[in-house]
């Protein structure tokens, strides 16, 4: 099979189902914002693979990847699908922020993305993931509800964001406080 098919040569691409849409349709902008956020997790994944302290991210980021692999696939098909998985991946996502932040100092200030150069890669996932979250909200207001895949993008970029954190502490990395602009 070849990897090209010269089917969206004039500008169109196919949802599952068949249906042909212009390549700037809400559906794929969201399915491109998702595939983003997928390469960015990998990115991430390569840097924690190669540092032990942060090895306990490397699991629950795998199986994030699957889900939105699968996201995506909910996202690419206009027909109203059920979406039994994301309660369940929510609930495993805020078990997770949990345990991180038990062992994370509270929050005093903002913080400005950085650290270590794996938090530094979760921070930036973190931020794609709030677009994929935005365009999902564009497409949840136009048909089939993805109401629970909102919500599960909106607790995953708290997710990263914990993680980045972590990360930072467990290769002690300080936080980057934000000090405003005044000089």
């Amino acid at each position: 099979m070849k990897i090209y098919t010269k089917t969206g040569d004039l500008g169109e691409t196919g949802l599952i189902g068949g249906k042909r849409v212009p390549k700037h349709h809400p559906r794929i902008k969201a399915c491109g914002d998702l595939d983003e956020l997928n390469s960015a997790l990998g990115w991430a994944l390569r840097a924690i693979k190669s540092e032990a302290k942060a090895a306990a991210l490397a699991f629950p980021l795998e199986r994030i990847q699957n889900c939105l692999f699968e996201l995506g696939a909910a996202v690419a098909s206009e027909k109203e699908k059920g979406d039994p998985h994301f309660d369940q991946w929510v609930s495993e996502l805020e078990k997770e922020i949990d345990e991180m932040t038990e062992s994370l100092e509270t929050l005093k200030n903002f913080i400005l993305p950085g650290g270590s150069e794996i938090a530094s890669r979760l921070f930036l996932s973190r931020a794609v993931c709030r677009r994929a979250e935005r365009s999902l909200c564009e497409i949840d207001e136009q048909g089939p509800s993805l109401k629970s895949a909102v919500i599960y993008l909106n607790r995953l970029s708290d997710y990263l964001f914990t993680a980045a954190r972590w990360a930072n502490k467990v290769l002690k990395e300080p936080e980057v406080i934000w000090k405003g602009s005044a000089p």
